[in-house]
């Protein structure tokens, strides 16, 4: 089973669809699975796609941030989600980078617990910068 977590918390899975492999997708795609060390001019053709999937194998490989902003400067305005190995430390970054949501499976929801990344939700003002903003202004 696996959990989505949005600013609002945990939720489960509303994709009707399947996803399709880069590799395998035609130009035409709904649903679009990017492996972390995709190559972005790959992807150009799949910017109408409705929602990009990217994967993150590991928790301390950060490609899939840098993939998430590069679609998002290129002009992607679907809904793309990250897959796997984010934390809840990472949640934050992943909004920024330009992610709408996170997916994660059953053991890591246990282990970070709902709590945990709705503290990060609030991404736009729960950031180093704002809290060395916050300690100036005192």
């Amino acid at each position: 089973m696996t959990v989505i977590v949005t600013d609002t918390g945990f939720g489960t899975d509303d994709l009707t669809t399947s996803f399709v492999s880069l590799g395998e997708a035609a130009n035409s795609v709904v649903a679009l699975d990017v492996p972390s060390d995709a190559e972005l001019s790959d992807l150009d053709a799949h910017l109408n796609a409705e929602v990009i999937r990217v994967d993150f194998p590991s928790s301390a490989d950060g490609r899939g941030f840098t993939i998430a902003r590069q679609l998002r400067l290129k002009g992607f305005t679907g809904r793309l989600r990250a897959r796997g190995h984010v934390l809840a430390d990472q949640y934050a970054m992943a909004r920024r980078s330009g992610f709408d949501e996170v997916e994660i499976d059953a053991a890591l929801a246990e282990r970070q617990p709902e709590d945990q990344w709705l503290f990060r939700a609030n991404w736009q003002e729960h950031d180093y910068q704002n809290r060395l903003r916050a300690k100036a202004a005192q």
